[in-house]
């Protein structure tokens, strides 16, 4: 008979886990049907399925922290960046896809934040899996209705004079936050600037770290 491992570890002195081993849901069957006809048919290999999500799954904020730091040090390809952020994120090697990406910068005089109210659309290729608190329905309305309080919540206290502008994502079109440059980093390279970023500050629910805290 079973043993009910519920309060009991592992000789590994972890906890027991209950197995994932449930029924697939109709889409995960869709997903294994369709996949398996692309192989059969010769449309696609077995092997460049597994590249394609290891290679999402290594996407990262490093990835947008790359192309912040390269704004900041690169005036040409920021004005590239402004006028079109799919393409001039393409020039770094990374891929944007279809996706229309629109980059908004943070200035002394405003401040931008992102959201997506309908859903949870993100700008994954340079940014990796959203945080689980950007999709909730609290932020989601939130940050639309009182857009101070929420920045306050994650501690950015604007000055009363600072515009706040709030971006809604589509399907079709995503935005990544341009954080300003921190004082006191002239000296430093674009790799060491790209530490100072943080995935908040590119949502813009944060900011870039200073020097002194790195």
């Amino acid at each position: 008979m079973p043993h009910d491992h519920h309060d009991h570890l592992s000789p590994s002195g972890h906890p027991y886990r209950q197995d994932n081993d449930s029924g697939l849901t109709y889409w995960q069957t869709m997903e294994i049907a369709v996949r398996e006809l692309l192989v059969e048919k010769g449309e696609v290999t077995a092997s460049q399925i597994a590249d394609q999500i290891s290679a999402m799954d290594e996407r990262s904020p490093a990835n947008g922290a790359a192309v912040v730091a390269r704004a900041w040090t690169d005036p040409d390809f920021k004005a590239r960046l402004m006028d079109n952020a799919s393409d001039a994120s393409r020039e770094m090697g990374f891929d944007i896809g279809p996706m229309h990406l629109v980059a908004v910068e943070n200035t002394a005089e405003v401040h931008n934040l992102i959201v997506c109210t309908l859903c949870s659309c993100y700008p994954r290729n340079l940014l990796g899996l959203p945080p689980d608190w950007y999709k909730t329905r609290e932020y989601r309305s939130r940050a639309v209705r009182e857009p101070r309080a929420v920045l306050r919540e994650f501690g950015v206290e604007l000055a009363n004079g600072v515009q706040v502008r709030v971006h809604d994502s589509t399907a079709d079109m995503r935005y990544i936050v341009l954080p300003a440059r921190p004082a006191g980093t002239e000296g430093m390279d674009a790799e060491a600037l790209a530490a100072l970023v943080s995935r908040d500050s590119m949502i813009g629910t944060g900011l870039p770290r200073t020097p002194s805290s790195t």
